[in-house]
């Protein structure tokens, strides 16, 4: 697991490597179901805390340089060609860290479809709403029942 202070010392440095650090700033945000941010408005670099601490120390390096690649390549760039060239002369290894990147066991709403397929929600679900796995557009036969996580 990384440390944060550990963290922000890597951002601060890769940004004085590779971005100008009177313009660049890097922060912690609250972000649950993604890892990492490259705000281009604001300049800044961003890491969700509550996933840092999930990634290990390798893992949340690549985060990091594939946010500085953003930054670098510039806000049209995307994930094409040019971000492609410049996070592969940072070293970025590429891909998406995991395929489960644990956030689901942050969510307070759990819900489960008649097929036992479970659904996670950060806010509260306000519409009915069923299964995609099971059916594809609504199908009342596939509701999701919602309930609270226990704290």
């Amino acid at each position: 697991m990384a440390d944060l202070a550990r963290v922000t010392v890597w951002a601060n440095a890769l940004i004085a490597l590779h971005l100008d650090s009177t313009e660049w700033s890097f922060r912690f945000d609250h972000a649950k179901r993604r890892a990492g941010l490259c705000n281009f408005t604001a300049k800044e670099i961003s890491v969700s805390r509550y996933l840092a601490v999930r990634y290990d120390d390798d893992d949340i390096h690549q985060v990091l340089l594939h946010e500085v690649a953003h930054a670098i390549a510039g806000p049209k760039a995307g994930h094409g060609k040019e971000w492609k060239r410049v996070a592969d002369e940072l070293g970025y290894a590429g891909g998406r860290l995991v395929e489960d990147d644990g956030s689901a066991e942050l969510a307070p709403w759990i819900g489960e479809c008649p097929g036992g397929h479970l659904h996670h929600r950060y806010r509260k679900p306000t519409r009915v709403q069923s299964c995609g796995k099971c059916a594809r557009g609504f199908n009342s036969a596939y509701l999701i029942e919602w309930r609270r996580r226990a704290q």
